[in-house]
């Protein structure tokens, strides 16, 4: 369809200031600092803009002029559906928004799929520094948001001894944990654990790639399980950790599954997340084991669903990690080293731990 040659050209700022006979600047301060004009000067010229059709300053200009994007980064190496389903990722999620909205920044999300390595998004995100929440040691998206010139803020993981970082103590975490599952008595015991690597490993995990794991907040707590039920005798080369890739409660079942398949007399199954957990609960009760009297689950995060099931877990605050790791970006102070914020989590002993059974004890439905 031919255009009109009568169409009127779209207003610019000159021409806006110049219809209202003020200068450029007065414009563009209508817009972006409100407080050097007066209310009845500034509605005179955003209703001249109405009229004439002006839409606001370029924000692409503007970013050139004052290097600014006025928006902080996420990345998180997960598909975007990722940060509204998960339930610790959207309390995070709210957390950061909390902390941009405080400070008047906008907020990015800038997805990277865990089987892809490319890249590009990171170097396309217009903003001013990253949050990284929660990826492996041997990102390459990481990498890339490290060679970015901006600042930057990891939750979680990994550990980089030159960055700002937020997180809790996953090794005394843990620790508490398996201390309160000695208590009660258990020693046969069976690990549900997330994902240790890049590479997808839906299956039983050895000892050298539980070693070696790179996302470390799940090594340190398959180390600290270890170390603890050691000094009770355990020998962790015998207990059966299976790993999964994506984090479901479908996968929660399915790990579940080839726990019990593989040594039905365990009488404790350690998830090392919630939405685990729960899945392995479903799995329990599908093979008519009663939690806890038959088997006792535990989680970790702390998440609402966990806390309605009653499950024995340990919270973190996660809506303040992404509070705590948005104020640590946002802080324009020059620091000499490094930032650490370390969180306090807390030991929920719910309706699914109790003391194991005897085996002549299990009760395996009617």
């Amino acid at each position: 369809m031919a255009r009109s040659t009568n169409a009127r050209r779209p207003a610019t700022l000159a021409s806006l200031a110049a219809e209202l006979g003020v200068s450029r600047t007065t414009v563009s301060n209508a817009y972006n600092r409100p407080d050097q004009l007066s209310p009845e000067l500034r509605r005179r010229v955003l209703e001249t803009a109405r009229r004439l059709g002006y839409p606001g300053p370029d924000p692409v200009a503007r970013s050139l002029r004052t290097r600014k994007a006025g928006a902080v980064g996420l990345l998180l190496t997960e598909n975007l559906s990722y940060a509204f389903r998960d339930p610790a990722a959207v309390g995070f999620l709210e957390g950061l928004a909390l902390a941009c909205e405080d400070a008047g920044q906008g907020l990015l999300l800038v997805p990277a799929s865990p089987e892809r390595e490319d890249v590009a998004a990171v170097h396309r995100a217009g903003v001013d520094g990253f949050v990284v929440y929660s990826v492996p040691d041997d990102d390459p998206h990481l990498a890339a948001v490290l060679e970015r010139p901006v600042p930057t803020v990891v939750c979680d993981q990994p550990e980089i001894d030159s960055v700002d970082s937020v997180g809790i103590d996953d090794r005394a975490a843990t620790t508490a944990l398996a201390r309160h599952l000695i208590e009660l008595g258990h020693r046969r015991i069976g690990v549900v654990c997330m994902r240790l690597g890049r590479d997808r490993n839906d299956d039983f995990v050895p000892l050298e790639r539980q070693r070696d794991a790179h996302f470390h907040v799940q090594r340190t707590r398959l180390t600290a399980l270890a170390d603890a039920f050691a000094t009770v005798g355990v020998d962790w080369a015998t207990v059966p950790v299976v790993e999964r890739f994506d984090h479901t409660t479908a996968s929660g079942e399915s790990a579940a599954a080839q726990v019990l398949d593989r040594d039905p007399e365990i009488t404790a199954l350690i998830c090392t997340s919630d939405i685990l957990a729960l899945g392995a609960m479903t799995e329990a009760g599908r093979r008519g084991l009663r939690v806890p009297q038959d088997l006792t689950v535990t989680g970790f995060d702390g998440i609402p669903e966990a806390e309605r099931a009653g499950l024995t877990t340990v919270r973190q605050p996660v809506l303040e990690k992404g509070r705590a790791a948005g104020r640590l970006l946002l802080d324009s102070a020059e620091h000499g080293r490094p930032r650490r914020v370390t969180l306090d989590t807390e030991l929920i002993v719910g309706r699914t731990s109790g003391q194991p059974r005897a085996a002549a004890q299990i009760w395996y439905g009617p």
